[in-house]
């Protein structure tokens, strides 16, 4: 065991952790900040320099007490997580990280015994893992980088932000969560992704790709202003380099003046979720490969000596930049300005230690390139890195094991088989994904169809304006996307498709309520995003027979279709491999009943139906949340006493106000009820537990509806003058 160091470690209770605001890391206090004192009590630190008190509490992991007073935050926030199971961790199995609650207990243990807490906590993750399920392989691959990046760095004054998040499990190992973990994705539990409000060591939320340096960056920039000293480490996989907010982010680093310090650790695994794509990768294996380049550097300074006295060696050298610049990543990097170190291996503690304890010492935008394996330690993981992405409970002795028996198909395998059916009847489809083949239901048709399949990487932007160019030599392109990241493409959506109205059909995945991956993965905007766009056609499938109709549409439309359909199964309908296309515009009338319509609205429907069928109402699919059917709203209007919307989408510009809308501009005034997703975002939990939350399952649509017109159970007809809301 060591001594922590005095001027710099973190002491105390982590849900009362106070360290003040100095203009170094030196003479740290910790004990909470007096908001009622002029200055700190301890530090004597001026009491505006302290963050300011906490306005918004949070729902599932409450702040702490008393509040935090830490460089840089403008919130406290706790690591406690309360009201949630814990799992006693082992202290026979793990004597060492089961003496770990913080960083701070990790860096009383001597440099010797990292690699040993290293293997516990890759063990640790394994059996938690495989009692909760959630994301796998990818933690797996940073157990050591994790490990020396808490042991080095003083976190949370200096910052880490990881990139995506997929691979921050270890990390809320080691930061308060230990005990927690196997709770991950649960409702009230550990968040798959960092979160803010729920540790102060999670100093980025994220869930998408390719955000980690930016947002170092703008830290960086911050603590320099202020004359702080903290550091800041963004680490990102090679998967996210592909998106190009990355060399926006590198490109304004490189340049500025004065320069930040700023690290950014390239964790390359040749992954992403699928795996990963493009020219770059390609570059980055080659320096990974390049022993002939390491050996003729070597050999030439023991030969040519110093460079600065030697022109030999100046030619020597610059003709080894050259070189690198057509072979390896280095001169990339540091062409936009960037001392590049590298690369490493990624699982050798020790070197990564000393890596980063050089690195620690210089001044400047810094790149570290570290080689890891996904998955590493578990053999079936390494195996198997699609597969164990992301995984649910399984046993660690035996993997996962394949389900067995008959099963509904998701609406993600619907449109695996529409797509490759439809390719066969349309030779001019062609498909184009941002690196979700697994996800997105792919595959298949990457290999039935490979000069007909692209996989662009992670760049949403590219893939949208890739299928606009596509359409304008006549071919109908496909994106196949996922409602949460078809937000990163938005731009092109409006600009290079909507515009020019070309053929381009989005088949929109994951929309609506997403469920565990909480809000960074949540569709829940697409219908209000997708509505107000001209030229658009929306749809939303109330079954997987209605799904495959509507991608078939959506394909012989001329102009830009959008199909938008849930995660998971639906109600189990029979398929065909028919090709049928539904009339633009109309909508299908489910039940007839009297007094109040129920409008659904995509994966809504099943519910409204069995809500109207027991109350007596007419429900209806409307199926096309634009155009909306204006022929059926307007008899609808004018033979009942009110209207329901309910759909899977924020009410806010949602399908709903569509139709209220619609029956504006008609001059037609009806009470409406509108049923849907909060102007909230909502936490991590099931898609069940979510829909109950929001309503919109059916005993929340009856329970909704019965409070609008309690006249209905008692078999009376409600006022047609009743408040429209």
């Amino acid at each position: 065991m060591r001594s922590p160091d005095a001027s710099s470690s973190i002491h105390g209770d982590p849900a009362s952790l106070h360290i003040a605001r100095p203009r170094s890391l030196a003479g740290q206090c910790h004990r909470p900040f007096d908001p009622g004192a002029a200055d700190c009590r301890t530090c004597a630190k001026d009491a505006t320099d302290a963050p300011a008190l906490p306005t918004v509490p949070n729902r599932h992991f409450p702040l702490t007490a008393e509040p935090v007073c830490l460089p840089g935050l403008r919130m406290g926030r706790t690591i406690r997580l309360q009201n949630i199971d814990t799992m006693m961790i082992d202290s026979t199995r793990y004597p060492r990280l089961s003496r770990i609650q913080t960083p701070d207990d990790l860096r009383t243990f001597d440099e010797a015994d990292l690699t040993a807490i290293a293997e516990e906590l890759r063990a640790y993750l394994i059996e938690s893992v495989g009692k909760s399920g959630g994301h796998f392989a990818a933690g797996l691959g940073v157990i050591e980088l994790t490990v020396a990046l808490h042991y080095l760095y003083q976190t949370p004054v200096d910052q880490l932000v990881w990139d995506v998040g997929h691979q921050t499990y270890p990390h809320k190992i080691l930061t308060g969560r230990r005990d927690q973990i196997h709770t991950v994705k649960q409702k009230d539990g550990v968040a798959p992704f960092p979160k803010r409000e729920e540790s102060i060591y999670d100093t980025f939320g994220v869930g998408h790709s390719s955000t980690s340096i930016s947002a170092a960056l703008g830290m960086a920039i911050a603590a320099q202003r202020s004359g702080d000293e903290r550091k800041v480490v963004a680490v990102i996989g090679d998967g996210a380099m592909t998106a190009g907010m990355v060399y926006e982010a590198l490109n304004h680093a490189g340049g500025m003046d004065p320069e930040p310090n700023l690290l950014v650790i390239l964790n390359d695994n040749r992954m992403s979720i699928s795996e990963a794509v493009g020219g770059l990768t390609k570059m980055l294996g080659r320096a990974s490969g390049s022993r002939t380049l390491n050996a003729i550097r070597e050999g030439g300074k023991k030969i040519l000596g110093d460079k600065k006295n030697n022109p030999t060696a100046r030619f020597v050298r610059r003709w080894e930049e050259h070189w690198k610049g057509m072979f390896v990543p280095s001169t990339l990097f540091e062409e936009m300005g960037f001392h590049y170190t590298g690369p490493i291996d990624g699982h050798d503690l020790p070197g990564l230690v000393g890596a980063l304890k050089t690195l620690k010492t210089l001044k400047g935008p810094q790149l570290l390139h570290v080689i890891t394996t996904k998955g590493k330690g578990y053999e079936l993981a390494e195996g198997d890195q699609i597969g164990y992405h992301a995984v649910g409970p399984f046993d660690p002795s035996k993997g996962l094991v394949a389900k067995t028996g008959a099963k509904k198909p998701t609406y993600t395998d619907v449109f695996s088989d529409w797509v490759c059916d439809m390719a066969a009847a349309e030779p001019r489809l062609l498909v184009i994904t941002p690196a979700m083949r697994e996800g997105s239901g792919l595959v298949r048709f990457s290999k039935e169809y490979p000069q007909r399949y692209f996989d662009v990487a992670i760049a949403e932007q590219h893939a949208v304006t890739l299928a606009a160019g596509m359409a304008t030599q006549g071919a109908k392109p496909v994106v196949a996307i996922y409602s949460t990241f078809l937000q990163r493409g938005y731009d092109q959506l409006v600009h290079d498709v909507a515009v020019q109205k070309l053929d381009v059909l989005f088949a929109i995945d994951r929309g609506g309520v997403v469920g565990p991956d909480g809000a960074t993965h949540a569709g829940n905007l697409d219908l209000s995003f997708l509505r107000c766009v001209p030229h658009m056609v929306v749809m939303a499938p109330a079954d997987e027979a209605e799904c495959r109709q509507m991608l078939t549409t959506g394909v012989r439309y001329e102009g830009p279709a959008a199909v938008r359909y849930p995660r998971g199964t639906g109600p189990g309908v029979a398929l065909d491999a028919s090709l049928t296309t539904l009339p633009i515009g109309k909508a299908q009338l489910r039940h007839s009943g009297t007094r109040i319509a129920l409008l659904g609205f995509g994966a809504s429907v099943d519910a409204a139906e069995a809500v109207g069928r027991e109350l007596g109402l007419t429900v209806v699919n409307m199926r096309f949340v634009k155009p909306l059917d204006k022929a059926m709203l307007l008899e609808l209007a004018s033979s009942h006493e009110g209207f329901v919307t309910i759909e899977d989408n924020v009410v806010a510009g949602g399908a709903g106000s569509g139709v209220a809308e619609l029956l504006n501009a008609e001059a037609v005034t009806l009470p409406m009820l509108h049923l849907g997703l909060p102007d909230s975002f909502q936490h991590h939990a099931s898609r069940e537990d979510l829909l109950a939350e929001a309503g919109i399952d059916q005993a929340g649509i009856r329970a909704a509806v019965l409070k609008r017109w309690p006249q209905l159970m008692a078999g009376k007809a409600p006022s047609r003058n009743a408040a429209a809301g």
